[in-house]
This record gives C-alpha cells, structure tokens and sequence, in this order.
C-alpha cells in the first residue's frame, strides 16, 4: 500500500496541486513588506477566507495595537499524541508597488514573483496541511498553523505570539523555502542587529581643524576593531552593514551611525560576542566623542539536538517513499525556528516548497514539489507516535554544530 493510501490526509492533498496554487497567486499578488501591516493583514484576510471554506476558524492576535499573526488549529483537544506547530511569515523584503511590477507567473515549471518562496508557498503548503488534517478521520496530533507578519526583521512584534504557542507544542514544522537542492534546514544561526550613534564636535575644516572632534574617524576606529573580531573557524561574522555621517565635507563630522550585524551559531557565542562589542562601542578612541549602541532586532540560533535529528530523519523517510529526496544543512540564515527551538520545541526548519533566489527579483518556486513537501510533513505528523522521543538523547550532535 502507498503512503497516499495509507494516510488519507496524505491522499486528500495528493489532487490539491491547482487549488494551491491558485491561493499562491492571490497572495503573491498582494503587498506585504514587514512595515506595510495592512498588506500583511490582507494576506491574513485571504487565508482567512480559505480557512473558513474549510470550515476552521481564525483567530488574530495583536501586539501594541497591529495584528501580529493569525493561526488556526485543528483538532483542537482531541488530537492524539502531543501537538504540533506549523509556522510561517506573510510578510516579505519587497517594497510597495512590487506585485504589480513583477505579478505571479508560471514558467518551465517555477512560480515567480515577489516573496514566491519565501515564503509564501511555505505559507499555503501549510495553509493546505491544517486543512487536510481537518478533513480527515484518521487519528493525528492536534495541529496549529501560525501565520506571522515580520519575520523579515526579526519578528519585533510576532515573537510575542510566536513564544506561547512554541512552548506548547511538542513539535514544529516551519515552512521557510527548501534549499535549491531540496534540503532542509536542521540548524542556523543567530542574528543580533545593532544601530551605533556617535557624538563628536563640528568645527570648521579650514580655518578651526584642531577644534573639532569628527564622529566619522571615531567610526572607522571602531569598524577596524569590530572587524577583527569574525572568526571563520567558529562560524562567528560581524559586519557592519551601514554608514552614514557628517555635515559637509569641509566640517568635522558631529555625528556618525553604523548598522552591525552579529551571526553566532548558540547563546554562548552571543552573550561573548556582545559583550566584546558593547566593549568596542563603549571605547573612545579619539577623545571627546560619545558613542550609544543599542539592539534593534535579533533571531535566537536554531541549535540541533539529537531529537531535532530524529525528527529530520523522519520527515526524509517520507518524503522519499513520496519519490523525492532531501539531505539536511545549516543555515546561515536567521528564522523564526530559532524562537521555536529555543523554547524547547523539536523543530525541523526548510520544510517548504523547494525555491531559490530569496530576496532577488530572480526568486521561485518549483511548482511540483509544493504538493509533495506538504505530504511528508502530514505523514511525518502520522507517524510521529511510532517514535520514542523520551528515550533520544538530547545533546547536540557534534557533527551539525
């Protein structure tokens, strides 16, 4: 007996292919850059509307007055065995006016268009798991899907929301694109993004140099320093990202600002790294200038466990009785897995549709793996009771560190 036979949530989706892509188009073609909330809120308005023809119902949850994520579940305290998250972000990199410049299109069997892949195929396999699980009588786990709006920036808003369901879920798929090659991701690191500010003196160039105290050279001091310290080895990369300073080019700079960005593989790499680049900041190498660095956003590392590894080797039994093939990798890449995992959750993260090109006016999606990566995760879900999680060892491997 085939799996589709076996399952049939799995077999429900088998015929689902146009219906899902039909729901990619209508949002893909609708704005949702991480600051445009009422683009990302008419996304969750579509999926919504797609929830309730499936006879599920939605609910919003706001922070500080916006609406943060939406989710659904299915079957809610009835489920059997523990339950199960299902993540995904609405939001994307592309500005307002991109849909219509570049609107979805299918070729040579890729879908196209602004946030394709990451992540809005993730976003509608999902969308369409939650309603298989619906539809069926079979035993499954109570299942919820969580729909987000910021992920692209750290998710300042939805890591609120995104906690509490993390924690009560024993397990977590999220739906971030699967790599060019069809892996998926079992770790990535951490993101803390900082904003510096430095104060010096103005003076003229010419006639007053000696008066002034320029924020600029102070800045280029402190870039050298934080420079030094990436380290390839440890997988550990400070870049700072942005620039901008001065008042004119014959006065001495009052004010400069910096944007650095942090990547760290676990916590104990963070917490070294930003006290060493708090220390930097804190330092005045030309006397007389002020500095304040301050977090503007950050992604918790997505840590592999010996149990994250189980649960990947689950999902690629599946996916390769369905016909296809997916290894795993590392991520340098922030998600939201990070928040999941750290939270205690066993999480598996590239779980999408397989795309490539994020972020780039070239980023797609292969058509003909959204019904299939969708179809591993419900039987991986089905089979997540043949497993005895308790007794995994839940160390890191040392060979995903």
């Amino acid at each position: 007996m085939s799996l589709e036979q076996s399952i049939p949530a799995v077999q429900w989706l088998e015929n689902k292919r146009e219906d899902m892509l039909a729901l990619l188009e209508d949002i893909v073609n609708i704005d949702s850059n991480s600051a445009d909330k009422p683009g990302v809120s008419r996304v969750f308005r579509r999926l919504e509307s797609f929830f309730q023809s499936q006879g599920l119902t939605v609910s919003s949850h706001f922070v500080d007055g916006v609406e943060a994520a939406i989710s659904v579940t299915a079957n809610p305290g009835r489920g059997t065995g523990q339950p199960v998250l299902l993540m995904g972000h609405c939001d994307t990199v592309f500005p307002a006016g991109e849909a219509a410049r570049r609107p979805f299109r299918i070729e040579n069997g890729r879908a196209y268009g602004p946030g394709v892949a990451d992540m809005k195929s993730g976003v509608v396999m999902n969308a369409f798991i939650i309603a298989a699980v619906a539809q069926s009588r079979e035993p499954l786990p109570e299942v919820t899907a969580l729909f987000t709006c910021d992920e692209e920036i750290g998710s300042p808003l939805s890591k609120d929301v995104i906690i509490p369901f993390a924690r009560k879920a024993a397990f977590v798929f999220n739906g971030e694109p699967g790599r060019p090659s069809g892996n998926v991701v079992t770790s990535r690191k951490g993101g803390v993004f900082f904003d510096l500010e430095i104060t010096g003196k103005a003076a003229h160039s010419g006639a007053n140099f000696a008066e002034g105290v320029s924020a600029i050279s102070e800045l280029a001091n402190k870039i050298v320093a934080l420079d030094a310290l990436t380290d390839l080895d440890k997988g550990v990369t400070v870049n700072v990202g942005l620039v901008s300073g001065g008042l004119s080019v014959n006065t001495s700079a009052p004010s400069a600002k910096a944007g650095i960005d942090l990547r760290v593989h676990n916590h104990e790499q963070r917490e070294d790294m930003v006290g060493k680049i708090r220390c930097i900041c804190d330092r005045s190498f030309i006397r007389g200038t002020f500095s304040k660095l301050g977090i503007v956003g950050e992604f918790r590392p997505f840590v592999p466990s010996a149990q994250s590894q189980r649960l990947f080797e689950l999902y690629r039994d599946q996916l390769s009785e369905l016909g296809h093939r997916a290894e795993q990798e590392s991520s340098g890449g922030c998600a939201d897995s990070g928040v999941a995992s750290s939270e205690g959750a066993i999480t598996l993260c590239g779980t999408g549709p397989v795309g490539g090109g994020f972020h780039t006016l070239d980023e797609y999606c292969e058509v003909d793996t959204m019904v299939p990566r969708g179809q591993a995760v419900l039987a991986t879900m089905a089979r997540l009771q043949e497993v005895d999680w308790a007794a995994t060892d839940a160390q890191s491997p040392d060979s995903l560190r």
